[in-house]
């Protein structure tokens, strides 16, 4: 007992010494701290997304970055209650690179919990001779790169916390990101590799680029965004420099990116000038991106992946192909087949909004065939959550109306789309997604299911974060829940489900939202509503009845203006 107090009393007064502390447990990420009250599924939910998104990135990761990438699927294995693989996951890191203070610092976190004392006391000694604070050693520059490497993977783990849905707290750890990096760089100075530090300049660069599309739309905003754009150009110009292949080409197109962005200022930003792009133009340069990536389906990827979040489909469609056309295997290349199906999906639902707002004809199913040839190629290797869903989502769509969603026009389309969902429910964390719940909702509701497909709804609202809440979820739960009222053999059980509904739907949603959703149940199921709002009047429960008719009035009155004859 009196070894564990010595040893306590030690790492507190070793940490004060500190100018930095090695690990991520430390750190100020919500992955940290308690998930929000009533929330831990959600919690749940968000990390094992992070950690299935990071294993893909792992793959794209090279030289000392990927431990940064290793030590934070530990940290989230951690957190998902998964000790052993956490504990692999550092000892594997600290096998690899023996010098890396954030896998012992870690290790030592995880033997801690463990209640493995010596091993954890080990991993502190390791800590303690690594960051220089032990007796002895004639290396001087070692702690400080070291320090350097330390500080540059704890600036790798913030923009991959949870819960970053509103734009301050996605703010906050990019800012923190930056501040961790530059501290690195002053740390290792000259002592870090060349190579090692463009490719954090490159993350730094994305970082800066991510802030200034957070407040692109802003009014008022060019002074601010100025800097952001300026250091990540100066930036993206030192990585070009890079031996590493992959860096050049990803560079290059951010680079096009930032001179798209150019024109968006009232004066050409003066790194422009700076860097020698004055007469160069962003087509050029995705051109020399894809002309770097030519023959690495891997880095094509990533290149379509920058497209897509462009919106650029067309682009990202070409160079998905030319991914293909390097690597056709789908167990090799199954991202490809991913990201062409994602963009032919995305295409179609386009085109049928557009065809809805009578601004284009009915669309073309043929893109939804190409997608569900795509993601059959992948399921056949690689079955999982997202391409369970997406298949789902090309069964939906051949199985409506192309112009009026409501409408069943292939039965057999929608069953195989609820089997896809039910393998999707499958596989962690599919329970827990909303956009999972929605779409099943949809499906069933189709189908005439109007309980089945309201608990659906009920659940896919559930499971949604405040401020991030999607309205189609509320509307499709409101439809699902008047035909209970109107069809149903319960319907007194269906009018309390309703008005909780809007109950619920107050805390999660706007004012404004709940007002434009009941409106539009109004008037597209009007004599639906209008029975309803005759046997609420009847009953005496007038709330419900009040809140439909006030969606419809008028919130601004014109004001009268004074007639003078001629």
């Amino acid at each position: 007992m009196e070894d564990s107090v010595t040893s306590e009393e030690d790492l507190e007064a070793l940490i004060e010494g500190m100018d930095y502390i090695p690990g991520h447990f430390h750190l100020p990420l919500h992955l940290n701290g308690e998930a929000p009250a009533g929330k831990p599924e959600l919690r749940r939910r968000d990390t094992l997304l992070r950690l299935e998104s990071l294993r893909a990135q792992l793959e794209t990761e090279s030289g000392q970055l990927q431990y940064a990438a290793r030590n934070l699927l530990g940290l989230l294995d951690f957190h998902l209650e998964r000790l052993p693989e956490a504990e692999e996951a550092f000892r594997a890191v600290c096998r690899e690179e023996p010098a890396n203070l954030n896998a012992w610092a870690n290790l030592g976190y995880v033997y801690d919990r463990l209640g493995r004392e010596p091993e954890a006391g080990e991993c502190v000694e390791k800590v303690s001779a690594l960051m220089g604070l032990g007796d002895g050693g004639d290396d001087q520059d070692g702690p400080r790169l070291r320090a350097a490497r330390c500080l540059a993977e704890q600036a790798y783990t913030q923009p991959w916390d949870v819960e970053l849905e509103g734009d301050a707290e996605l703010r906050e750890r990019l800012t923190a990101a930056l501040t961790l990096y530059n501290r690195a760089l002053d740390y290792g100075g000259q002592l870090i590799p060349i190579e090692e530090k463009r490719s954090w300049y490159f993350k730094m660069a994305t970082i800066y680029i991510r802030l200034d599309g957070l407040i692109q739309d802003q009014e008022d905003a060019e002074y601010s965004r100025l800097p952001l754009y300026n250091k990540a150009m100066r930036l993206l110009t030192d990585v070009l420099e890079s031996d590493r292949v992959h860096l050049k080409a990803l560079a290059w197109c951010y680079v096009g990116v930032l001179l798209e962005r150019k024109d968006e200022f009232s004066t050409v930003p003066m790194a422009v000038h700076d860097c020698g792009y004055t007469d160069s133009e962003p087509l050029s340069c995705y051109g020399l991106a894809i002309k770097f990536a030519t023959d690495d389906a891997l880095i094509l990827n990533q290149l379509a992946n920058i497209f897509l979040q462009l919106g650029k489909h067309d682009m990202a469609t070409g160079i998905s192909n030319m991914a293909l056309n390097v690597l056709p295997d789908p167990e090799l290349n199954w991202q490809a087949y991913c990201n062409r199906a994602k963009i032919s999906v995305m295409a179609y639902v386009r085109d049928l909004e557009r065809a809805k707002q009578g601004h284009a004809g009915i669309p073309d199913r043929q893109g939804l065939r190409e997608a569900k040839a795509d993601l059959e190629r992948v399921q056949s290797v690689r079955p999982c959550l997202r391409t369970h869903l997406e298949m789902a989502q090309v069964y939906y769509y051949m199985g409506v109306d192309a112009v009026q969603e409501s409408l069943l026009v292939d039965e057999g389309a929608v069953n195989s789309a609820l089997v896809c969902l039910a393998r999707a429910l499958q596989c962690p964390p599919g329970e827990s997604l909303p956009e999972l719940q929605l779409l099943r909702g949809r499906c069933l509701l189709l189908k005439g299911e109007e309980p089945n497909a309201a608990d659906c709804f009920l659940r896919a609202l559930e499971l949604q974060r405040p401020g991030a809440a999607d309205p189609a979820v509320l509307r499709c739960l409101l439809t699902a829940l008047l035909a209970c009222c109107c069809q149903g053999p319960d319907t007194d059980g269906a009018i309390c489900r309703l008005e909780e509904c809007v109950r619920r739907a107050e805390k999660s949603y706007s004012v404004a939202v709940v007002r434009v959703e009941l409106r539009a149940l109004c008037r597209s199921h009007t004599a639906d509503v209008t029975e309803l709002s005759k046997t609420l009047v009847k009953r005496g429960r007038t709330k419900l009845v009040r809140h439909l008719l006030d969606s419809l009035q008028p919130r601004v009155k014109a004001p009268l203006a004074r007639s003078f004859s001629v």
